[in-house]
């Protein structure tokens, strides 16, 4: 179990309380919770890296427990408790051997390592979403429903360093709502992307004078639940709660691609740190990997629970000549299912003639695997047609001549009755003249 855990590149937490390691190099899934001892309320609801070396997963839980998983291990290493607030995790983050955490009521806290004590910090109410600036470690950002975007510093945490404000009132003149769903820093600047449940997608620089986006793009009509950046980040990948993945150009403002194949609603998106590869996992219990280059599904692995989020390992566990043989993995797999679903299926017969049919099915005898089989199957094929095409002219002729023989039995019928009609009257009329 210790080795299975190095070789997975994609960790999942799901709605039944499970972490699960998948290695996509031989699309196998691990579990490693007990599931002896799950509940409702160990509902995964956020992940995060324990370190730089991505050698600890930390997972939170809806029961505000954060557990560390080691993956070097293959087992939880320590449980901490971090009460406070009301409703589930919406981030996890780490700085300076402290612990950051915040929940959907809006209590932001940290927890230092080795004592009971924490900072808290009030962001706003129904926070849908906190992310770390991967640069300043000691910078984070918050948003959610009526709550726009804030950065805060955690070194001064009084007051926000940037405080979003919100777009003008609409051609009506009606205020425009707000509803952060996701957001990510873009590396190398102060920049802030997020989704919203609105359909836009919009760019913040704190560094403009304006507070208002600088960027916004709007994306089909349903909720964008999920978003990450690509590695150049010059693109970034949307979700929303319709299974639609798409790519959009953050230079200028268009989109690029869709990617196909996601059933339910999406909510976890991550690009991989280096390679063109983006992982997504939602309420249809698959796990895909999709190439942000082409739109191709390169990975498709089924884990049988609602999946909450997912952290895409950035070590290169991804082998070229893995992925080459994948990529029409997907392809052939499906082709596999559909031929073993066609294979269980009961042979449909008509009334008239079933069991003879039955009987003529039974009796063939099996195909020759020899290097003329395919000439004898198409002769085969085409001499059962023949047969076929005989059988139905025979039995419609039949039917015609059945036809034919009732309607000149008609006929006689009718003419010996006409003649007996005749003789009566001709009896009668002797009768009378005598």
């Amino acid at each position: 179990m210790a080795e299975s855990s190095r070789l997975c590149s994609v960790w999942v937490g799901s709605e039944t309380g499970i972490l699960k390691g998948v290695d996509l190099g031989k699309k196998q899934a691990f579990n490693y919770s007990d599931l002896s001892t799950l509940s409702r309320d160990q509902e995964v609801s956020a992940l995060c890296w324990g370190d730089d070396f991505e050698s600890e997963v930390l997972v939170g839980c809806v029961n505000r427990t954060v557990k560390t998983f080691s993956t070097e291990k293959s087992r939880f290493t320590e449980f901490r408790h971090c009460p406070g607030g009301e409703g589930p995790f919406r981030g996890l983050a780490v700085w300076d051997g402290s612990l950051i955490t915040c929940v959907e009521s809006g209590l932001l806290k940290v927890w230092k390592e080795g004592s009971v004590d924490s900072a808290e910090i009030t962001v706003g109410p129904d926070v849908y979403k906190m992310c770390q600036s991967p640069s300043q470690r000691h910078r984070v950002a918050t948003g959610g429903k009526e709550n726009d975007l804030k950065i805060w510093d955690l070194q001064r945490p009084e007051e926000p360093v940037f405080r979003a404000k919100n777009l003008r009132n609409d051609w009506l003149d009606l205020r425009v709502p707000v509803w952060i769903r996701d957001m990510q820093f873009i590396p190398g600047s102060d920049k802030v992307v997020t989704s919203t449940g609105y359909h836009q997608v919009r760019v913040y620089d704190p560094a403009s004078p304006q507070r208002r986006p600088v960027l916004q793009v709007e994306y089909e009509e349903y909720p964008l639940t999920a978003l990450s950046l690509t590695p150049d980040a010059n693109s970034v990948v949307v979700g929303n709660t319709h299974g639609q993945v798409a790519i959009i150009d953050l230079r200028q403002g268009r989109l690029l691609r869709c990617l196909k194949g996601v059933a339910g609603s999406v909510l976890s998106l991550q690009c991989h740190s280096s390679l063109p590869l983006v992982a997504s996992c939602g309420l249809d219990r698959f796990l895909r990997i999709h190439n942000t280059q082409d739109g191709r599904l390169q990975h498709k692995v089924y884990l049988k629970s609602r999946l909450n989020c997912l952290l895409f390992s950035s070590q290169d566990k991804l082998e070229a000549d893995g992925e080459t043989a994948l990529q029409d993995g997907v392809k052939e797999e499906d082709e596999e299912e559909e031929d073993e679903v066609w294979a269980d299926m009961p042979t449909v017969t008509d009334r008239a003639g079933g069991g003879k049919r039955r009987k003529e099915s039974e009796e063939e005898p099996q195909p020759s695997t020899g290097p003329d089989a395919a000439g004898k199957t198409k002769s085969a094929t085409q001499a059962k047609k023949k047969t076929k095409g005989m059988t139905i002219g025979a039995t419609q002729a039949k039917k015609t001549k059945g036809k034919t023989i009732d309607a000149t039995q008609a006929k006689k019928t009718k003419g010996k009755t006409i003649d007996a009609t005749q003789t009566k009257k001709t009896k009668r009329k002797l009768r009378s003249s005598s």
